[in-house]
């Protein structure tokens, strides 16, 4: 993951020069904020991928005597039978409408998108007895 840190690292520089750019020459509020947005957005990625690249270390697809058994089994846990990931997917569907047609759609949408959100992140947390 060194790799994609470094090649997102890189996009965001790009997006920071061209934002920093931009914002001198044009004075336009819109365009700089997209490029702000562009920049934070792939500095994100970023971020990610060189925190977990300091945690796990680097993959077996990383290394050069990397061998193929070493990334076989199970990728992760799906949940099988869940209603959480359609109902952010629709809250996320009606909340794009909302931008679109009115601040009570985007609402709606906001409180599905939250309600499927949480319920993904929560959907296996039990409490003790």
């Amino acid at each position: 993951m060194k790799t994609e840190a470094i090649l997102f690292a890189g996009v965001a520089g790009f997006f920071l020069v061209t934002d920093v750019l931009y914002a001198v020459w044009s004075r336009d509020p819109t365009g700089t904020a997209a490029l702000t947005i562009s920049f934070l957005m792939a500095l994100l990625v970023a971020f990610f991928f060189a925190t977990n690249y300091r945690r796990k270390g680097p993959r077996p697809e990383d290394r050069g005597d990397g061998k193929i058994h070493e990334r076989s089994g199970p990728v992760n846990f799906f949940s099988p039978h869940s209603i959480w990931p359609p109902l952010t997917a629709m809250g996320m569907a009606v909340l794009a409408l909302g931008v679109v047609f009115g601040l009570w759609l985007f609402l709606i949408g906001l409180g599905l998108a939250l309600a499927g959100v949480f319920g993904m992140v929560f959907q296996y947390a039990r409490v003790q007895d």
